[in-house]
């Protein structure tokens, strides 16, 4: 019995022996071919002058991104998002506690800054109001009570993946707060949750288009009769690539999202990079007119705001129409990014940031008597508690993220979108990859941020003196400036009381008579 076991040891240890010398040889072999095939090579030039450890230039590259987001990089310095913007947005999804202490890690000297000016008698709790639901179109058949001043913005079917899409319709119903399409059309998963839609029309007119590409009437109409689609918006750009259309790679046009658009399945989805029948403002506010009446509910439309000689004329060109011809609302992108893939000189060098860009076009509208009839959406990396606040102060109505709800969902900041190897099952069409990503438990992350920002939008609020969110104004802010802190009514000057005027549809007819 003891032989039998030593010799079943010793065949053990020499098979063992056996397959390490195998696995040393075999290593030792593609080395040998790698290094020959580096030296040889002439497309990478370390390669080829150190070959084979010239290799590891490009692995430690690729593993560079991880160890500078986990090891490395301080809180506030990462971009585009920063640890400690990703880190609230986490734990408000999760309803977790979002106290710190022992100070702020936020360097306040940093011009772009924006802190908030707290009256010495703040508003008590039970002074405190909710933000009421604010009416949008009122010239429209059906007119948008839109319950929040919270959003979750425009991110199409395709650029996101199908249980992404799920738990955003179904966490913006319990949040109780619209849902933009993004120009990829309507499927029946935005429609799941029972959310409410603003479905946008992009240059390719994507879900309403014909065989030209041109806008279809007859399916614009079946998709206005939706009750759940409450307003269109018509994108002529986007904070990821103003001047551009869409980009959605062929690998990820799957079956589903090729009849969804109404496009070829695994051809590259690209749009062109603007309406080929919006040529100027009159076409601009006569498509408006036809997607209005055809549809009997709110349209507007979203843009970055580049040059801004053209809001002059803009706002003469609606008065002369009559108010009731205005967009119903302006979305306004901010130019530092978005969700969609891009190149990179348009992402970072092209368009307005929202800071520069929101007090023109209120004070724009303010100028031509607008400002009642023309909601303001303001976009753009509004993530947190501050920079929604901010938004509100320099006149926006209201808000809307789409980062903000995609780091809800789970998003790591891996920088993969445009890949379809999102390891978060968020931006993928990989069966393997999105079967982490649980629409139920999504959904109520999403509801959860949601909540946890309004909440904190509010605190700021109460500390200025405002009953709630919308009312505050840009006496309440300041922003840091080379040289100091300017408060926003010193830095953007105009009348307080005609920021965000709030008026009924009565009212609103009563001004255009």
């Amino acid at each position: 019995m003891n032989t039998t076991l030593v010799n079943f040891a010793v065949t053990f240890v020499a098979i063992i022996g056996i397959l390490f010398i195998l696995l040393i040889l075999g290593l030792v072999i593609t080395a040998l071919v790698m290094y020959q095939f580096d030296k040889r090579q002439t497309a990478h030039t370390i390669r080829r002058n150190y070959p084979l450890l010239g290799r590891f230039r490009y692995i430690f590259e690729n593993l560079g991104e991880f160890f500078r987001q986990y090891f490395f990089a301080m809180d506030r310095e990462e971009m585009p998002f920063n640890r400690a913007q990703r880190s609230w947005v986490y734990r408000a999804a999760k309803n977790l506690d979002n106290t710190i202490a022992f100070g702020s890690t936020r360097d306040l000297r940093k011009p772009g800054t924006y802190y908030f000016l707290n009256t010495p008698f703040p508003t008590l709790s039970e002074d405190a109001a909710s933000s009421k639901p604010l009416q949008i179109g009122p010239f429209c058949r059906l007119p948008y009570d839109a319950p929040s001043f919270l959003n979750i913005s425009g991110m199409s079917f395709g650029a996101l993946s199908v249980p992404a899409i799920r738990a955003l319709s179904q966490g913006a119903a319990q949040a109780g707060c619209w849902m933009n399409t993004g120009e990829g059309a309507l499927s029946k998963h935005h429609l799941e949750g029972g959310c409410d839609i603003v479905f946008q029309i992009g240059t390719a007119k994507y879900g309403v288009r014909d065989a030209q590409g041109r806008l279809d009437e007859q399916k614009l109409a079946q998709v206005a009769a939706i009750e759940q689609v409450r307003m269109f918006e018509i994108k002529l750009s986007q904070g990821a690539k103003p001047g551009k259309g869409g980009i959605l790679p062929g690998d990820k046009v799957t079956p589903e999202i090729a009849e969804a658009r109404g496009i070829p399945v695994g051809e590259a989805s690209i749009s062109p990079n603007r309406h080929p029948d919006i040529n100027n403002l009159d076409d601009l506010l006569d498509f408006i007119a036809r997607v209005r009446d055809i549809t009997g509910k709110p349209v507007g439309f979203k843009l970055v705001l580049g040059t801004t000689d053209w809001l002059e004329a803009f706002c003469q060109k609606v008065l002369e129409r009559g108010v009731e011809a205005a967009p119903d609302f302006i979305t306004l992108d901010s130019a530092d990014g978005g969700t969609g893939a891009a190149p990179m000189p348009l992402m970072d060098s092209v368009g307005l940031p929202l800071r520069d860009s929101l007090p023109l076009l209120v004070n724009q509208l303010i100028k031509h008597g607008l400002r009642q009839r023309i909601r303001i959406i303001a976009s753009g990396k509004l993530i947190n508690p501050t920079d929604v606040a901010a938004a509100l102060c320099m006149g926006a109505d209201f808000t809307v993220t789409a980062r903000g709800f995609m780091f809800a969902l789970g998003c790591i900041q891996a920088l993969q979108c445009n890949k379809n190897t999102c390891p978060t099952g968020i931006t993928t069409h990989n069966p393997r990859l999105q079967q982490g990503l649980v629409p139920a438990v999504k959904a109520k992350r999403v509801a959860n941020f949601h909540h946890n920002l309004v909440h904190e939008v509010e605190l700021i609020a109460h500390a200025c003196g405002a009953p709630e969110p919308r009312q505050l104004k840009r006496e309440h802010a300041a922003v840091v400036v080379d040289g100091g802190a300017v408060a926003l009514n010193l830095l953007y000057p105009t009348d307080s009381h005609q920021l965000k005027p709030e008026t009924t549809a009565s009212e609103e007819k009563e001004i255009a008579e």
